[in-house]
């Protein structure tokens, strides 16, 4: 079942618009931003037309409540930074290597099955493409490398220094994948 589709001409630029579907029985603007400003005076004019309106915001009571609610949330006006202009606050982690953490195994992990989880292939194919090999000897010594790389970026570790050992170079039985 749809909807029948209405046009209507804006009361401000006399230009044909399609209303919105939820609002097509009462407006009478098109969005253009002229035609919303003009929407807004019309109902504003409407508004303070009505009895008791007129001087709403003349009263005496309710000039005391607007300045008592001032008065309870001063620079309400005020424009504060915007959220992405003020950087987030990052506080250093320190190292603590008397902490033992229950989950974690102490010292790295010496075989691929204890270093990463190996139901998620495409880690396993990540850095096979990286060595370019598909031993597990050199996968497991590129993923402690990318471990302790990690750790480091995190502050969960003293760094160390690394060892520029090349990959051993195995002879060309298996295949290799390609870059």
């Amino acid at each position: 079942m749809s909807r029948k589709v209405i046009r209507r001409k804006c009361r401000c630029c006399k230009k044909f618009f399609t209303p919105d579907y939820r609002n097509t029985h009462h407006q009478l603007f098109c969005t253009a931003s002229n035609c919303r400003r003009a929407s807004k005076a019309k109902s504003q004019r409407r508004w303070l037309g009505k009895n008791g309106n007129r001087d709403y915001f003349r009263d005496p009571d309710h000039v005391r409540r607007v300045r008592e609610w001032r008065k309870g949330h001063p620079g309400y006006w005020k424009k504060g930074k915007p959220v992405s202009e003020e950087g987030q606050v990052v506080n250093p982690q320190t190292v603590k290597p008397e902490q033992r953490s229950c989950n974690a195994p102490r010292s790295l992990p010496s075989t691929l099955q204890d270093l990463c989880l190996t139901e998620h292939p495409a880690f396993l194919g990540l850095i096979s493409m990286v060595t370019g090999s598909t031993l597990q000897e050199d996968i497991v010594d590129t993923a402690r490398q990318v471990l302790l790389r990690g750790k480091n970026i995190l502050g969960l570790q003293v760094p160390e220094p690394q060892q520029n050992s090349a990959p051993p170079n195995h002879d060309q039985q298996t295949s290799t994948a390609p870059r």
